[in-house]
């Protein structure tokens, strides 16, 4: 069966596994690598696992797009979170996790050979996504502080153009898209006819006055935006694999049938912890906020002894700092040098897409603050060893 290939064999490796079997094998390492946060879901998520305890007709399939509660409370969230007001013409469907969300969205709107817009540094996933469906990344780079360059958006264009993708706030950057900037992507996009998906995952998470902008909530985007959201992030609800996709309704058929073949339906049990979080609102991420925002200002204050040595990039959404490194280095080996010599793990720019050069994610969002301030000063203290 050797003889055999699989598309597969085009899509690169999860990086967060590899790093975390490094970890592994060095004992005390202190990860500044995957973005989780570092709170648990509310106590209203657990009460809402007895209500679906309460049901015995709750261990069978439930609705491919998600439980009736669950869709109304989203609903509800999106006017007031997002100004993202739904009807006939828009759709909400619950996944499990904004991964999922992404994986429908481009199996939905694309054939084999179509392309889609990746602005540099991208989402790793996002780029492994499009590649198992047998679709090609085009690769567009960000300017110097990682902001969106419509004009090469627009350039990048071609007649198998499927969709852009934006994230705001940024993965793996920590950049925040204007208002302007999100705005001249969705004409770009209803002028030749194509999708912009929005991944919002870290929607809560901005600093310094920083305000997130839903492109969904423009005039006129109802027949071509898809939004992405996750409560992995801001309920703490990583494991429980629950996200959502407001969507144009004329994309809900195919959807459904992308759902029913993968999953059938999204966790029935995960929706109704997902339903008490969401009763809950945004007040319960906004509260651990001013815990995040502290342990980003130790992060910045730490890193300042790099800026001969890194350059490092305006940083007001998500929770990571994405350092470019000034030096002929690379990315991996200098990610296993730090977690073998000074037990410290990042995660290397290559898995986003940036290979000329050496660019390292720090994320910060796990950690408690006197966790990170060890962390950070380990990291310091080995690039200015290393690269010294």
């Amino acid at each position: 069966m050797e003889r055999f290939t699989s598309r597969m064999q085009a899509v690169q490796s999860p990086i967060i596994p590899i790093v975390g079997e490094l970890i592994r094998r060095h004992p005390g390492t202190i990860s500044l690598g995957q973005g989780v946060v570092y709170y648990p879901p509310p106590p209203e998520a657990m009460a809402g696992l007895s209500e679906f305890l309460a049901d015995s007709r709750h261990h069978l399939y439930g609705s491919v797009v998600g439980i009736p509660p669950l869709l109304d409370t989203i609903a509800a969230k999106l006017e007031s979170d997002n100004g993202i007001f739904l009807d006939n013409r828009r759709s909400i469907v619950v996944t499990a996790g904004s991964n999922m969300a992404f994986v429908n969205a481009v199996l939905a709107i694309t054939q084999p050979g179509d392309e889609i817009i990746l602005p540099t540094p991208y989402y790793f996933n996002h780029e492994m996504a499009i590649a198992i469906a047998s679709c090609r990344p085009v690769l567009v780079p960000t300017d110097e502080n990682y902001q969106l360059r419509p004009e090469a958006i627009l350039d990048a264009i071609s007649d198998k153009t499927r969709a852009v993708v934006t994230i705001s706030p940024n993965n793996p950057t920590g950049a925040v898209y204007s208002e302007d900037a999100l705005r001249q992507i969705d004409r770009i996009c209803a002028e030749r006819g194509i999708y912009h998906i929005s991944d919002e995952a870290y929607e809560y998470f901005t600093y310094d006055g920083t305000r997130h902008v839903s492109p969904a909530s423009f005039a006129d985007s109802f027949d071509r935006t898809i939004s992405l959201f996750s409560l992995s992030k801001a309920y703490g609800f990583a494991s429980w694999r629950i996200g959502y996709m407001v969507l144009p309704s004329h994309l809900v058929d195919a959807v459904k049938k992308i759902q029913d073949t993968i999953l059938i339906c999204p966790p029935v049990i995960s929706q109704y912890a997902a339903l008490g979080a969401l009763r809950v609102g945004a007040s319960y991420c906004r509260g651990h906020l001013e815990t995040i925002a502290s342990i980003r200002e130790i992060v910045l204050d730490a890193l300042k002894p790099l800026t001969e040595l890194c350059t490092i990039a305006p940083a007001r959404g998500a929770f990571y700092v994405f350092l470019k490194v000034n030096a002929q280095l690379e990315a991996l080996e200098l990610v296993e040098r730090l977690i073998r010599d000074y037990r410290v793990a990042v995660i290397p720019g290559t898995t986003f897409g940036m290979k000329d050069g050496c660019y390292l994610r720090v994320a910060y969002g796990a950690l408690k603050p006197e966790t990170v301030a060890e962390g950070i000063d380990r990291l310091v203290r080995g690039l200015k060893e290393i690269l010294g």
